[in-house]
């Protein structure tokens, strides 16, 4: 009976992936909402006087952050989908103000969502140039990308939290 169960657990899974011809590029995308739901409330939770905010001299401000992660997403999004990255017609900056910036930040995840949506499979191993000239597979871009989805999460809460404002994910769902 044992055999059997393995046999039929092995058949299951094998049935599942292979019903997904994008399993890495299709992960990419189920992950991206959350990351996008998560980050645009985390930036609009943040009060615009507290955008200034920096927790030490070393770090950056908040809404040195919240450009990071728009221009982060703007050049891996623009490198795995091997199409041209959005220019605003006037360069952003953190002096820009949180409405400004949480627009952006809005823009930059819908641009992922269009890019993204021109990814496959079926390319992961071509080389790219990821930034500051250093080339990776397209696969190292779309790993990097969500991780940096997580970082800025993790890094955007911490500041959060400081600022005695309580995180998106640590709320109680109602």
């Amino acid at each position: 009976m044992k055999h059997v169960l393995a046999i039929l657990l092995v058949l299951t899974a094998a049935a599942v992936f292979a019903q997904d011809k994008n399993p890495v590029t299709s992960v990419v995308k189920e992950i991206l909402p959350r990351q996008q739901k998560n980050l645009v409330a985390a930036a609009e939770a943040m009060p615009p006087a507290k955008y200034s905010y920096k927790p030490s001299d070393q770090q950056m401000t908040y809404a040195h952050l919240i450009l990071h992660i728009i221009e982060s997403n703007n050049l891996f999004c623009s490198k795995v989908a091997d199409t041209p990255e959005p220019k605003p017609p006037v360069a952003l900056k953190e002096s820009d103000g949180k409405d400004k910036l949480v627009t952006a930040l809005k823009a930059s995840f819908d641009f992922c969502t269009t890019a993204l949506d021109k990814v496959d499979d079926s390319k992961l191993s071509d080389q790219i140039e990821l930034f500051g000239g250093r080339k990776g597979s397209r696969a190292f871009g779309l790993i990097a990308l969500t991780n940096s989805w997580a970082d800025h999460y993790s890094s955007a809460a911490m500041y959060l939290r400081l600022n005695g404002v309580l995180p998106p994910t640590a709320q109680q769902k109602h």
